[in-house]
């Protein structure tokens, strides 16, 4: 599984931070080289170092999307410790629950107060401090992250150099990936693995410019891929689909070359109504924070599936996906039935062609649920809810039954659902209760949260 690449003792320097000093490899607001890169790392560098951290020891970067989060990233693995990852959004509590269970012996946060709004990227001075009572890392994972807990708990995943490197080599591998010298606008989060290799470390690998978009809105997404002469690619996640979809006026952007989406299932409609707008092809990813990408479909050519990545085994087993990989990537206490014999139970239901080897990803396991006796796939009821008129947003989830929770700015349109509903599904499919919401919950890689505690908290949409 995977390719034979393996990370030396300067794998940093080798596959991330290599190329001409001259080179535009960022652009977090304002171009940046890989000379003033190098220099920023070995700043960081410097300053870890001096907190006391060696090779085996861990830290945690608390960082949000910037220049400083790169260069500690970067300075942390230079000097071979271990890098766990936190979202700069979680609240005091979360944090500090997360290094209680972490105990890093360094840990780098923002010095400023963040500003609000829906930056891509921020321009902060970093603060490292030691952290008393920190352990050393206790596994050989370069990075351990904790995932977006979607549907639960979070589980802290870690990576070994080695996984990362093949991943990036890897990507090299897919056709239709960014080629050297084009640019990414990056809109998912840096800090999870779409954003991470698929963005940042590929980028940096492959020579292709990383572009930060100066905040998460559909024109200053737009106005990012307008600034650059260069083919363009946007790399994000449905709910970025859903917002660029949105746009009303149609955009002159010659230099966009695709789009491609990793996470969920996107709706047909929103495909369409994407590439309606745009004209380019909407690629598909598939992947898991355990293993990176999986699979790809960049040209959108056999939607909704998908072609495994070169080096990727995937196989079907009683209607769920697995996934070769050498060793579990769970670190702590996990789900014993998540990685067995060699073999990665994905908890996503799918199947494989056994003619082409195209995977089709129908959705997680657990969306398949019993009503009476009768099954019903929860992702069916989401999609057809989601493509009512006004729907704006949907998420379907059961607890004795089945719940619907949609976003449905019109009154009238909200008030028609469930008879529209009742045209399109069979009443054991059919929603028991129906909540109009002013917001539906999201994790921070974006995706829709689907764990009930969390959903119930959803403020509902006044009554007109």
């Amino acid at each position: 599984m995977g390719t034979a690449t393996t990370a030396g003792p300067d794998w940093v320097d080798d596959t991330l931070l290599a190329g001409p000093d001259d080179q535009i490899c960022l652009s977090f607001g304002t171009p940046i080289d890989r000379a003033t890169l190098r220099a920023h790392v070995a700043q960081r560098q410097e300053v870890l170092a001096g907190l006391g951290l060696r090779r085996g020891g861990s830290v945690v970067l608390q960082l949000p999307p910037s220049l400083a989060y790169v260069a500690n990233l970067l300075a942390a693995w230079r000097i071979g410790a271990q890098v766990a990852l936190l979202d700069h959004r979680l609240t005091a509590f979360e944090s500090d629950r997360a290094l209680d269970r972490l105990a890093p012996q360094v840990v780098v946060r923002s010095a400023d107060k963040l500003p609000g709004g829906l930056r891509a990227f921020y321009d902060i001075t970093d603060a490292a401090q030691a952290r008393p009572g920190g352990r050393p890392a206790g596994t050989d994972h370069a990075v351990l992250q904790l995932s977006s807990g979607s549907t639960g708990p979070s589980k802290v995943i870690g990576r070994t150099a080695d996984a990362l490197v093949a991943e990036v080599h890897r990507y090299t591998q897919i056709d239709g990936i960014s080629l050297p010298g084009e640019r990414i606008v990056l809109m998912a989060s840096v800090v999870h693995v779409l954003g991470l290799v698929g963005g940042l470390m590929y980028s940096l690998h492959a020579g292709v410019e990383l572009v930060l978009p100066e905040r998460l809105t559909a024109d200053a997404i737009l106005k990012a891929v307008a600034a650059g002469a260069a083919p363009t690619t946007l790399l994000g996640v449905p709910f970025h689909i859903e917002l660029l979809g949105s746009v009303n006026e149609a955009r002159h952007l010659p230099m966009l070359k695709r789009m491609t989406t990793g996470g969920e299932l996107v709706r047909a409609e929103v495909s369409r109504r994407f590439t309606d707008r745009y004209n380019v092809p909407l690629g598909n990813m598939y992947g898991m924070t355990e293993i990176g990408v999986i699979g790809t479909d960049l040209f959108g050519e056999h939607r909704p599936s998908i072609l495994p990545a070169p080096g990727i085994t995937v196989r079907e087993q009683d209607g769920e996906l697995l996934l070769a990989m050498p060793a579990s990537p769970y670190v702590g206490l996990s789900d014993p039935t998540r990685f067995v014999d060699g073999w990665l139970h994905t908890k996503d239901a799918g199947r494989v062609d056994p003619e082409t080897g195209l995977v089709t990803v129908l959705g997680r396991l657990d969306s398949q649920v019993s009503v009476g006796g009768l099954k019903v796939d929860l992702t069916e009821v989401e999609h057809t809810l989601a493509a009512l008129p006004g729907v704006e947003g949907a998420v379907v989830v059961f607890d004795n039954g089945i719940e619907a929770y949609a976003i449905v700015p019109d009154a009238d349109l909200a008030a028609a659902l469930e008879g529209e509903l009742a045209h399109r599904l069979a009443p054991f499919k059919r929603p028991r209760e129906l909540h109009i919401v002013e917001q539906l919950p999201r994790t921070a890689t974006g995706k829709l949260v689907r764990d009930r505690t969390v959903l119930r908290t959803a403020e509902p949409k006044p009554a007109p």
